[in-house]
């Protein structure tokens, strides 16, 4: 099996809550984005990881791919192994679901592969137990999601966009970004239901005016290179520029593909990680 796992951005990121476990309560609204993870799975006696292109990931049992198929296996009582080929391509600690999206694609893969036949809830409940955003990878598209991630509302956009998304510094930790989040005095909120309205008219105006991540603010003092990023793809004509998830990686949203292309070539010679995608419906 050759299968592509993509990765996503938050168009809007909105904390509206704490639940009582200390998880945060989200509004958000991601969507699946062209660049992509190549997976390969093939039966095998045990199970084990290989990882191409991409030395600085693991190939063990810290790497989500190992934990997400013990996960399965521990649910179901199998025995039956496979060996899992990644090709990384999505950047790391990025807030791109890099993880998130490699995990949901193995998950489903497997369920397949190992002839488990477990029903989509199922396989949400493992994936959520997984990752905050493995729901939203195992159906891909465009969404709303709510809770901590779980509450799905798919929807559809008018138009595709253009991006170029650049990681300008080394990764973030979710958990220190949510941890100096909770000591800032006032933040800035998206308007998730225009921001909704906005993408399924394809009014780009609108859609700069209403979308947000409350995060962001918080990533920037962390690292001030994604403002900087950000300023930057402003400078070379994206008519929207944020960071998504909570980092470090930020988009920028271009009126053309050609556009696009024309920022690439510049802003590529300054950041190392500059990659020139567009959004995808499913």
């Amino acid at each position: 099996m050759l299968l592509h796992a993509y990765a996503k951005i938050n168009w809007a990121l909105d904390t509206v809550g704490l639940r009582d476990d200390g998880y945060h309560l989200l509004d958000t609204i991601m969507q699946s984005v062209s660049l992509h993870d190549d997976i390969t799975i093939e039966l095998d006696s045990k199970l084990s990881l290989s990882v191409v292109d991409a030395p600085h990931v693991p190939n063990d049992e810290s790497n989500l791919i190992l934990r997400t198929a013990e996960a399965l296996r521990r649910h179901t009582g199998t025995t039956s192994g496979a060996h899992i080929t990644l090709r990384k391509r999505i950047p790391v600690g990025a807030g791109l679901g890099g993880g998130s999206t490699d995990a949901a694609v193995v998950l489903r893969a497997l369920n397949d592969l190992w002839e488990l036949r477990l029903p989509e809830e199922t396989l949400y409940e493992i994936g959520l137990s997984l990752g905050a955003d493995v729901p939203f990878c195992l159906h891909r598209g465009l969404c709303r999601a709510q809770g901590i991630g779980e509450i799905l509302t798919p929807f559809t956009a008018k138009k595709q966009y253009p991006l170029i998304l650049i990681q300008p510094c080394r990764g973030l930790s979710t958990k220190q970004v949510f941890d100096e989040l909770s000591k800032e005095t006032s933040t800035q909120h998206p308007n998730i239901e225009s921001a909704i309205r906005a993408l399924q008219m394809g009014d780009l105006a609108l859609l700069a005016a209403s979308i947000g991540n409350t995060l962001q603010s918080v990533s920037e003092k962390l690292r001030p290179e994604i403002r900087q990023a950000i300023n930057a793809l402003r400078e070379h004509g994206a008519r929207i520029a944020q960071m998504t998830g909570s980092g470090s990686a930020v988009f920028g949203v271009f009126p053309t593909a050609r556009a696009a292309r024309t920022a690439w070539d510049s802003l590529s010679r300054r950041y190392p990680v500059c990659v020139q995608t567009q959004t995808i419906s499913e």
